[in-house]
This record gives structure tokens, C-alpha cells and sequence, in this order.
């Protein structure tokens, strides 16, 4: 028999690895509480430095932290590492699964760290706690896809298929999205539907900006469906995803790029020359390579390939940590 386990998952401000976190918790099927995570100046200092503490998190945060602690804590990117290993402290039995590397100080007291193949390489290779794992966990799965489907296809019946959706990120800290870059890839798109007789599902994102998306969208003529970022109102990304014939997704977004790969539609990774950083690039190759996707080049081929779910590959995993774990002999 197997003990039930209190499972925590960490959340902070930041929505991709909340996402990663939350999907791979959700993927467990098993029940789960979010706690979270606010954190003080000290948080941006070196994980080597605030150590296995609290020393990065505000009060409010500091006490819903309390126990009964938990038996399961999952989390993501480099901030909440601390906070888990803080949480051992706590709890010297509770397995500590993390997404993405925390850094070497104190990998050891992870159970499990799943890393992205394309994120680093380790320095001296990976410990036996490390899974690696193609793109990043998401919380798309066939039941969430096919929901959105039937939500949007009765607003989109009077578009002609096949549906192109094109998904833009947009600048990051160290390469802009200057508006010719979006003007061209708008006008590639456009012309890619219009040779199939089809349509246009055009998304930007927070990242976008306003006068890329306004360049998008005078690129792309009717017929078309778009959601602007900038302009809020009811986002339809995941009824985008779940209805396209071929996504095409600016390659500067690793949860973009997992999540269209999530779908069965073709998936096209619009990423030129000098547009997304190395391990952005190392990621295209590994989609590309596994059959997942492929690059952009403005022509429309229709096709399948298994759905990309690294959420469900690391919930089989902490799932058979915590049989190990927690099963109470009858």
C-alpha cells in the first residue's frame, strides 16, 4: 500500500517555470498544494550563498511555510532551490524534485533534477539524480486540447482550412524583435495559407510589443483570427494549438516550442540566423532530430508525429520515487 503523500509545489513570479512545475504535478494525478513563493532582494544573490534557507523570502512567504511539512516538494528554475533544500531542513525525509538545474551547491540533496538537454552541460557530468528530458514540461495534455477545441472551433467556423497559427514571442534580455523581423515572418505565413486557400491564427505574446504586433498584423490580411497581447480580451492560444493544421513558432521561447510540439499538427520553429541564443538552438536541432518539428521555410506540408509531454516523463519518474518512498508494507 501505498502512503499518501502531501505534496507541495513552489509558484513564484515567474509563469514559465510555475507552468513546468505545476504540469509535472498534474501529470501525477496525484492531490497537490501550491505555496507561494515571494522573495526579498537577498533572492537575487548567489544560490551558493543564501544556502539551503529562507534567507531570500519575504515574511508572508516565510509563514505559510509551516508545518506539517511536506512528504513531496516540486519545483522550478533557480530561485526556489534554496527554499527546497531550506524545506529538508525541515523535513530530512521529503523528497525534493526540482526542473532545471539549481546549481551544484547542494544538488545533492535533490532526489531528482530533470534538466533539458539543451539547457548545460554539466561540468562533470550528470550525477545519478539527474533525468534529462527533452524541452520543458507543460500543462497541455489531449483532454485540456480537445476542451479547447470545442471552445473555439464555433468562433472560427467561417475560416477556411487549413489553420496555420502562427505563436510569436517576442525580445529577450539579450536579442530584440525588431518589427522587419515580424513583418517578414507575417508576409512568409501569409503567403504559406494563401498557396493552401487556408487561414491565418495569429498570437503574440507579453514579450511582443505593440509595433511588432501591429507589423504582423499588416502582414497578414484576412482571412484571419488574432489575438494581440497588448490588446488582452479572451486569449485562444491553447483553442489555436488544439484546432491548427501547422504551427508556426518563433524559436526564442522553450515552453512555446514544447507546448506546439505537444500537438499532432506540423510544427515549424521560425528561428534565423542570429534571432535565439545557443541552447535555444541546440533545442530547434533536438525537435528537428526527434521528428517533432522542423524549420520554417514558408511552405505548408500536413503531418503527425507523437506528442512531446516531458511533464508525463518526469511524473512516471517521481511517481516511482515515491512507490520507493512511501509504500507501507500490508
Amino acid at each position: 500500500m501505498v502512503h499518501q503523500p502531501l505534496i507541495w509545489v513552489l509558484t513564484d513570479h515567474r509563469a514559465g517555470n510555475v507552468a513546468q512545475a505545476v504540469g509535472v504535478a498534474e501529470a501525477l494525478s496525484r492531490p497537490f498544494t501550491t505555496k507561494a513563493i515571494h522573495y526579498n532582494p537577498l533572492a537575487s544573490l548567489p544560490n551558493a550563498v543564501i544556502g539551503a534557507s529562507a534567507l531570500g523570502l519575504t515574511p508572508e512567504t516565510r509563514q505559510q511555510l509551516q508545518a506539517p511539512w511536506p512528504d513531496v516538494v516540486i519545483a522550478a528554475g533557480r530561485r526556489t532551490g534554496p527554499v527546497a533544500r531550506w524545506i529538508k531542513r525541515q523535513n530530512p525525509h521529503v523528497l525534493l524534485v526540482q526542473i532545471m538545474n539549481p546549481g551544484r551547491r547542494g544538488a545533492q540533496d535533490f532526489d531528482l533534477i530533470a534538466v533539458p538537454r539543451h539547457d548545460c552541460e554539466l561540468p562533470d557530468g550528470d550525477a545519478a539524480n539527474i533525468m534529462r528530458i527533452t524541452g520543458a514540461p507543460h500543462r497541455l495534455t489531449p483532454e485540456k486540447l480537445k476542451a479547447a477545441a470545442n471552445a473555439w472551433a464555433p468562433r472560427l467556423e467561417s475560416a477556411p482550412r487549413p489553420f496555420i497559427a502562427i505563436i510569436i514571442g517576442g525580445a529577450t534580455h539579450s536579442r530584440p524583435f525588431p518589427t522587419a523581423l515580424a513583418s517578414e515572418l507575417g508576409h512568409q505565413v501569409h503567403q504559406m495559407a494563401a498557396a493552401v486557400g487556408g487561414s491565418v491564427l495569429l498570437a503574440s505574446s507579453r514579450r511582443t510589443g505593440v509595433e511588432a504586433e501591429q507589423a504582423l498584423l499588416a502582414a497578414i490580411p484576412e482571412p484571419r483570427h488574432a489575438f494581440l497581447w497588448s490588446r488582452g480580451g479572451d486569449n485562444p492560444y491553447v483553442g489555436y494549438l488544439a484546432l491548427a493544421d501547422a504551427i508556426v513558432v518563433t524559436g526564442d521561447s522553450v515552453s512555446m516550442c514544447s507546448e506546439a510540439c505537444a500537438t499532432p499538427a506540423t510544427v515549424y520553429i521560425y528561428a534565423p540566423k542570429g534571432m535565439v541564443a545557443a541552447k535555444h538552438a541546440r533545442l530547434h536541432q533536438e525537435l528537428y532530430d526527434a521528428g517533432l518539428a522542423q524549420p520554417f521555410d514558408g511552405t505548408f506540408t500536413q503531418g503527425s508525429h507523437a506528442a512531446l509531454n516531458a511533464a508525463g516523463d518526469v511524473a512516471r519518474a517521481v511517481d516511482d520515487l515515491i512507490h520507493r518512498r512511501f509504500t507501507v508494507p500490508v
